[in-house]
């Protein structure tokens, strides 16, 4: 049988688009499109993984498919959907044993993955590019942007909520003579940024964030929120609360969304679900409203800034890094888990270019004032 390019318009139908357009899928088998049919983005997902289309701008293919027009989730997503919203409302799997989940299946799969798609600082969350020309550029400027935000100055004690493998409390130590206690739930990470953070006044610890119980001239967290939970969110800013001192700063940031509730968006909302079952179990993306409602503690937000078009760009600094690295990572990987992570990368980013999340940086005070003191 004949290759067929096609796309996806609609409720997911797949058409025949003029052969020059670059996110056309390609396929041989039109068992593949009768998948897609009946399972939506959803459905795009799996037969990705399983070899059964390509496309020349992965991107741009999903990007399209969250901005057409959709009548109704497939029946089998809309099962899906409806056992997410429950499970997300009825149960705490973020606790416990639970927390350490995320590391498990994704922050250990391998540190020479992510020494691979990241920049040389092993930082995993968007960066700053307002006058970046390079992912090492935007990812220093992010981190800079944080420590003035936080009016960092030297001998102050920083905790990093989800240190990931070093890169904030390295650069804190370095800059601007911080003593940073950088706490995660990854083993990997935690060996790395260790090794990483030698010499400098940096702890890394193996904990979950219920578990610190000392008080701090300033606390951060980096796109840890995520993993949190959404029974957990007033928890979370709670512990921040009892650890932070009075007139102390927070900063947090965080990629924000509506997924998987009464008013979400039900294209995006099919790529969320296949998010939750193969890169990020048991994850969850506030709303910009969850981060703002802390009126049960002393915190206060003193600023938000959102530039969420920067991971567009980031996402795809990713990718092309682990494009160009795959060579060496495809005998312990496999061709599988290559299309399922093409598929996370460039469908996030894909997300971001069609605004159905964003990211934030939001400062907090404790006291209700900008500090400029160590208390």
């Amino acid at each position: 049988m004949p290759s067929q390019t096609l796309t996806i318009e609609h409720s997911t139908k797949a058409t025949a688009p003029p052969s020059e357009t670059p996110w056309g899928i390609q396929t041989r088998d039109p068992a593949v499109i009768r998948r897609i049919e009946r399972e939506g983005i959803f459905g795009l997902g799996e037969t990705y993984i399983e070899g059964g289309w390509t496309t020349n701008r992965l991107d741009e293919l999903l990007y399209k498919a969250f901005t057409t027009p959709q009548k109704s989730l497939p029946w089998l997503v809309w099962a899906k959907w409806i056992s997410s919203v429950v499970d997300q409302r009825l149960f705490n799997r973020n606790t416990g044993a639970g927390a350490y989940n995320i590391a498990t299946q994704h922050y250990d799969l391998g540190n020479d993955l992510f020494r691979e798609m990241l920049d040389p600082s092993m930082t995993y969350t968007s960066g700053y590019w307002a006058n970046a020309s390079t992912l090492a550029e935007a990812q220093d400027a992010k981190l800079e942007l944080i420590c003035q935000k936080l009016k960092l100055r030297p001998g102050m004690h920083v905790l990093d909520i989800g240190c990931g493998w070093g890169n904030f409390a390295k650069y804190a130590a370095e800059r601007y003579g911080a003593h940073v206690t950088g706490i995660t739930v990854s083993k990997e990470q935690a060996e790395e940024a260790r090794r990483r953070c030698q010499g400098l006044p940096v702890e890394i610890r193996l904990q979950d964030y219920r578990e610190v119980t000392e008080r701090f001239d300033r606390i951060v967290s980096i796109e840890m929120i995520e993993a949190v939970g959404r029974k957990n969110l007033r928890t979370f800013y709670r512990v921040v609360d009892r650890c932070l001192k009075v007139n102390g700063l927070f900063v947090l940031q965080a990629i924000t969304g509506d997924t998987c509730s009464r008013t979400s968006d039900r294209r995006f909302d099919q790529y969320i679900l296949w998010i939750l079952k193969y890169i990020f179990p048991d994850g969850y993306l506030p709303c910009q409203s969850e981060l703002s409602a802390c009126t049960d503690t002393s915190l206060r937000i003193e600023n938000w800034e959102s530039f969420g078009q920067d991971y567009d760009r980031t996402l795809l600094a990713w990718a092309d890094n682990f494009e160009r690295g795959w060579d060496g990572l495809k005998n312990k990987y496999g061709e599988a888990f290559r299309r399922r992570w093409e598929f996370y990368l460039f469908g996030c980013a894909a997300a971001f270019r069609a605004n159905h999340i964003g990211v934030c940086q939001i400062v907090y005070s404790k006291g209700g004032r900008a500090a400029g003191s160590n208390s």
